[in-house]
């Protein structure tokens, strides 16, 4: 059961995050949550706001002692990604996440967990409601919309917050600071088709791709993890070619910032190649687990008898949508020069959906060289524009450029070291992190983004490793107790 959690040390943590996994919160339907961070506030007898685009920001004055030190703004995203296993049961818009312990960490059952960024905001949460901790002025400020758009860090104003300090409270690695990340931008891309009639003579099938791990298309992009779209048009390409089949229907994927775990199509085929058809079935799945099996070891490829679909896509377009899929970039596509070992460039085919005359293909692009990802949109647009298919580009925002003179991260560097005996590592992320937008409205604050060690995220195998919780929370005690003075 998800209570036992609130026992873990500390405990007034886990009890934040515990009720946060009772309050329904995917992206777009969030709320819940900002109905009970603007209660949770008002409760506290604190000055507790919301904005237009849905944000909440919480003030807090400083103990007394300390009204000489910079304000400081914790940040963190109220909503999570609404990732699930297909054999389980779970409406992210009403129900309760079932959050368990397993050893040194915990983890939802079937879903995703929601500690990106449900750790960040329950800190928070937690030194809004100490009446025990030191710290100057501090601000909470709770954005919406994160996973899918950054709609809250685009949508705030400039000079509602008054600190000079954020601390942006969503990064997966404890005893790691970053201070840069990559900016990124969504590619959506349409093909119109027209609905044929299903020939004689052809038996219905449903092939399905299962079993990846998925992942955070920026943190996991570059762990070689399969593509459960390009699989699956891999597959497609050969039998539409190679034995007369025709595609009905496709599906795959979720989210943009999620590597796609599942993917199924509906097709047709020829009477005479059902048996050469689940012969070639079977010879992709042990292809694909050969390719794969060092990164996918539950991967599966089958094929079941299904019925009869009520049309089929046209051929022209089944053949230029899965000539562009089969195309478009995907994964890595460069390291960065300057930090050995990050990806500076990236894309994730994301989604490819059929539904009333309309494939939806959805991808997002990342990088932390504006140029390049420029490039990359472009040959995205190369792609399906020679296919038929009509692209645009949105949602972009700014990466966030390192600053390795930065007041905050000297001395939170000096802080852990001091607590914990050694020095954290300093890195950028190749991931969207909202301090990029934030800093472009607040060109003064001094920014770092940390936070404990989460493994999965974005996926049903999400997980956050417990001890780190409570390094993670006293750092960011001391940091508090320590803020630097005006």
């Amino acid at each position: 059961m998800s209570q036992e959690i609130i026992n873990l040390e500390p405990k007034a943590v886990w009890e934040n995050f515990y009720k946060l996994t009772q309050i329904p919160r995917p992206s777009k339907h969030e709320e819940k949550i900002q109905d009970f961070m603007m209660k949770f506030g008002k409760s506290l007898g604190l000055e507790t706001e919301k904005d237009a685009v849905g944000n909440v920001i919480i003030r807090k004055p400083a103990t007394p002692g300390m009204e000489n030190r910079k304000g400081i703004i914790m940040q963190g995203h109220l909503d999570m990604v609404p990732q699930k296993n297909n054999d389980t049961k779970h409406d992210f818009e009403k129900d309760p996440i079932d959050a368990w312990i397993d050893g040194d960490w915990v983890k939802a059952r079937g879903t995703t967990l929601g500690a990106d960024n449900g750790m960040g905001v329950a800190a928070a949460m937690s030194v809004l409601a100490s009446t025990t901790l030191v710290h100057g002025p501090v601000e909470a400020l709770f954005t919406c919309d994160e996973e899918t758009g950054m709609t809250g860090a685009n949508g705030l104003q400039g000079g509602w917050l008054k600190g000079d300090i954020l601390l942006n409270m969503d990064s997966e690695d404890e005893g790691e600071l970053y201070v840069g990340c990559a900016g990124g931008v969504n590619g959506n891309i349409e093909f119109e088709y027209d609905e044929m009639i299903v020939p004689k003579g052809y038996s219905p099938f449903k092939i399905t791709v299962k079993g990846l791990k998925g992942g955070h298309s920026g943190l996991d992009i570059n762990m070689g993890r399969g593509n459960a779209n390009k699989l699956l048009v891999r597959f497609l390409k050969f039998a539409t070619r190679e034995m007369d089949v025709r595609l009905a229907e496709i599906n795959g994927g979720g989210m943009r910032n999620a590597i796609p775990r599942e993917a199924y199509a509906v097709v047709v085929v020829p009477n005479d190649f059902v048996d050469e058809f689940l012969a070639a079935v079977a010879k992709y799945e042990a292809v694909y687990m050969a390719e794969l099996k060092g990164t996918e070891p539950n991967l599966s490829f089958l094929a079941e008898g299904t019925q009869k679909p009520k049309s089929l896509i046209d051929e022209r377009v089944q053949d230029d949508l899965i000539d562009s899929v089969y195309a478009c970039p995907n994964g890595t596509i460069r390291l960065s020069d300057s930090m050995p070992g990050l990806v500076e460039t990236s894309t994730n085919l994301a989604t490819v959906k059929s539904e009333n005359g309309v494939i939806s293909v959805k991808c997002l692009l990342r990088s932390s060289v504006d140029s390049a990802k420029d490039d990359l949109c472009e040959q995205v647009e190369s792609v399906f524009s020679l296919a038929g298919g009509m692209v645009r580009f949105d949602g972009g925002y700014p990466g966030w450029k390192p600053n390795m003179d930065s007041a905050i991260l000297k001395q939170m560097k000096q802080i852990y070291e001091q607590k914990f005996g050694r020095v954290p590592e300093v890195k950028a992320i190749h991931a969207g992190l909202e301090c990029g937008i934030l800093g472009g409205n607040y060109p003064h604050w001094d920014m770092i983004s940390f936070g404990p060690t989460m493994r999965f995220p974005h996926s049903p195998d999400e997980k956050i490793n417990i001890p780190t919780v409570q390094k993670f929370w006293d750092f960011l005690v001391e940091t508090l107790k320590n803020a630097p003075s005006k």
